[in-house]
């Protein structure tokens, strides 16, 4: 089985031209070596799964300078806490869990009575977690790295994995390492940003170069069956503007919940398991384009300053696929230290510190974090008459 993309069985129907590495921010010196990729995208008609036909090496995102950090998310740690909390129903005083991207350790901290290990590429968050009493690993989790774990026979109750799993590009050496060291009645537990959610919003600022596919249930079931696995459950999340646990197991006779049965019903009838689907999505998507940078240009016709919200992977998608610059939207704020006083991937528009965003005067807002809306709002209930809007409405 093969899960990359391939002329003989994907299709791909979605181009958004040139695009750098989505957390690629850069100081101006770098403009000139500014990486780009041709992001397409494909469907694999025989494992009902959509995925981008090229990425990047992973090692160009996940690296030492990697900028996201799970903990400057209030909304992610309580998330996370709960998600916690539901697993541990599953687990005694003896058992053991594994992350696999457990980013700076924010999950882990949960489990730090229990056995437990994280395997994080990037150095810079990996360290942060180090610093936290998480056990983490600085590798790639892959056949090759866990050979360690492998040779002292050392096993797992559940393998979890948060908006990572979609990430991977080889998914066969994935599962198999999972496979090896997971119990016999263990469980594989993880959350991806959901393709039903994605239609259903036009949020095509998900697909990235980190997100190299986009999961249904159908997809999922049916790569996991080929390696011996079998999925069981599926629980729909609100995190990142909507996602999808799932849950597999070794167990090929265990049965499957009335939920996972609904939502393959329900996939079915939306065409989230077909081609069909992907050609609704398309016409949608570049619908959205049209409207959003109509709408900026009426802004723009009105003199009116535009900043940005949140200087998100997500909006390096929307601002390279509408080509949207500093022309359009004066600066973003954003509270990420290592993207502060840099420049947004391929438009380069200015990311100033989120500390002055108080005292500044704009009053159109474009909320690219709009998966936080809620608690972006709540925070900045202070600022009176202002638009905020996205490219989702």
């Amino acid at each position: 089985m093969k899960c990359r993309i391939n002329k003989k069985n994907c299709k791909v129907f979605l181009d958004f031209g040139k695009m750098p590495i989505a957390n690629g921010f850069l100081k101006k010196r770098e403009f000139k070596n500014e990486y780009f990729f041709p992001m397409k995208v494909g469907f694999n008609k025989s494992l009902s799964l959509f995925q981008l036909y090229k990425n990047p090496n992973p090692k160009k995102m996940f690296n030492k300078n990697y900028p996201f950090y799970t903990s400057s998310s209030k909304s992610m740690i309580l998330h996370f806490k709960k998600y916690a909390q539901w697993i541990k129903k599953k687990l005694n005083k003896k058992s053991s869990i594994l992350e696999i991207g457990s980013n700076d350790g924010t999950f882990l901290l949960n489990f730090k009575k229990y056995y437990h290990l994280g395997f994080e590429p990037s150095k810079s968050v990996h360290n942060v977690a180090i610093k936290n009493n998480v056990k983490s690993k600085n590798k790639f989790f892959n056949l090759k790295n866990i050979d360690f774990l492998i040779k002292k026979k050392i096993k797992f109750d559940v393998i979890v994995g948060s908006n990572v799993i979609c990430h991977i590009p080889n998914q066969n050496d994935l599962i198999k390492s999972m496979n090896k060291l997971l119990k016999k009645r263990g469980e594989i537990i993880f959350e991806e940003p959901y393709l039903g959610s994605m239609y259903d919003k036009v949020s095509y600022d998900q697909i990235y170069d980190e997100h190299i596919f986009m999961f249904s249930a159908t997809s999922i079931n049916k790569i996991y069956k080929l390696h011996g696995l079998k999925l069981i459950d599926v629980l729909p999340q609100k995190t990142h503007g909507g996602s999808m646990r799932y849950v597999i197991t070794k167990n090929t006779n265990a049965k499957i919940t009335k939920r996972l049965k609904k939502i393959f019903i329900k996939e079915k009838k939306k065409n989230v398991d077909t081609l069909k689907g992907c050609y609704i999505f398309k016409k949608n998507v570049e619908n959205s384009k049209k409207k959003l940078l109509k709408k900026l240009n009426e802004m723009k016709k009105k003199n009116l300053k535009i900043c940005g919200y949140g200087a998100t992977s997500k909006s390096t998608t929307i601002l390279n696929y509408c080509k949207i610059g500093p022309d359009m939207i004066d600066l973003i704020f954003d509270t990420t230290k290592d993207k502060i006083n840099k420049f947004s991937p391929g438009m380069h528009i200015p990311i100033r510190n989120y500390k002055y965003f108080a005292e500044s005067n704009y009053k159109n807002i474009f909320l690219f974090a709009w998966n936080h809306k809620k608690e972006i709002l709540k925070k900045e209930k202070y600022r009176k008459n202002c638009q905020w809007f996205s490219h989702l409405n």
